[in-house]
């Protein structure tokens, strides 16, 4: 009798902490929404052809229902906030446990970043991380992650134990709850279309953007390091890995660093795509197709870049067209049918 009043009253202990620990840890539904991208590829694994890997410049600057309408592509975005190249591997490593698509797709900006020391911030670093990582399922892969994401002098703060219960990060977040951490203390709404973060405002690029040339324009070992690693993955399983620069005028992206970018592919059998070199192309207009002056594409110029990209995945990677697969495109309705829903109520909004 005494074991299962122990038993019980354990449980229940466990039961609150597993409840306060819902409670505290953010959100991400109203503010940060980027935040809550990680968790939801896996009501959407299985039967992707295309993966996109890497930061806002894949998650807000391509449509994956585009990419559907007009080639029959099945694609998901598996990007996050300030991904770096080694979040980008450890999340493309855990995708392939779920499916092996045809083509993956990782945006190279992460390349500027070597070290998790070299991304920021301190502050900066843990909030992206935890925007990343939080919400990714236990496996081999997010404890690799974990480890490659956390910086020296931020072990004490971001250990590894603070990952695995959260509550011990976030307990001292009881004067900043709100409504929304009750409401979605046990459930979350899908923020994305299969990782597309639709933006829909319009304020328009003004004046070029300046920044200070650097010292040394090398890419660091350790970005040098998952890149190949990354390639090695991809051939490993057959898959086609294609680079590519989004086009987004800021951060500036170096001519030093399309340089070496088009050294690589080409000494790797890679395809690299510089998408700013075809702006005019894409059709890309820089007074309405973005939302931040530049930085991102808003759901149009999305839609464009996916128009522009897709013919690309289509004709040379030979990406198939599964419009004729009943099972899949039922699926891929339904997903259009909530991208425009979504899209007329970001319009209408904006009236």
């Amino acid at each position: 009798m005494k074991n299962i009043k122990l038993y019980i009253t354990a449980a229940l202990f466990i039961a609150l902490l597993a409840a306060v620990q819902a409670l505290v840890v953010p959100k991400y539904m109203s503010s940060s929404r980027e935040g809550a991208l990680t968790g939801e590829y896996y009501a959407n694994a299985g039967d992707n052809d295309v993966i996109f890997i890497g930061d806002c410049e894949v998650y807000e600057n391509f449509s994956p229902i585009t990419l559907w309408e007009e080639y029959g592509i099945t694609s998901y975005i598996r990007g996050s906030a300030q991904q770096t190249i080694w979040q980008s591997y450890y999340l493309l490593e855990e995708t392939l446990s779920y499916e092996t698509p045809e083509v993956v797709v990782f945006n190279v900006l992460a390349m500027k970043y070597d070290t998790p020391a070299s991304t920021g911030r301190p502050e900066q670093r843990e909030a992206y991380n935890r925007m990343t990582l939080d919400t990714m399922r236990w496996s081999k892969s997010k404890w690799d992650a974990i480890r490659a994401s956390m910086t020296d002098d931020e072990r004490e703060r971001e250990s590894m134990f603070t990952y695995i219960f959260p509550l011990l990060r976030y307990h001292d977040r009881w004067d900043q709850l709100t409504r929304e951490d009750f409401v979605y203390m046990f459930r979350r709404d899908t923020v994305s279309v299969n990782g597309y973060l639709m933006q829909m405002g319009v304020v328009p690029y003004a004046d070029e953007y300046v920044e200070m040339p650097l010292a040394d324009y090398s890419f660091g070992e350790n970005s040098l390091y998952y890149l190949d690693k990354t390639t090695d993955l991809c051939r490993e399983h057959g898959i086609e890995l294609v680079l590519i620069k989004a086009p987004s005028l800021s951060p500036v992206w170096w001519d030093e660093w399309d340089e070496q970018i088009s050294d690589y592919a080409e000494e790797n059998g890679l395809m690299y795509i510089n998408m700013l070199e075809h702006s005019d192309e894409i059709g890309i207009d820089w007074n309405t197709d973005t939302y931040d002056a530049g930085l991102h594409l808003n759901v149009y110029g999305a839609e464009k870049a996916a128009r522009w990209f897709g013919a690309i995945l289509s004709d040379e990677c030979g990406v198939p067209d599964r419009r004729d697969d009943g099972n899949i495109a039922e699926k891929w309705d339904e997903k259009a049918k909530t991208y425009y829903e979504q899209k007329r109520s970001l319009e209408n909004e904006e009236k």
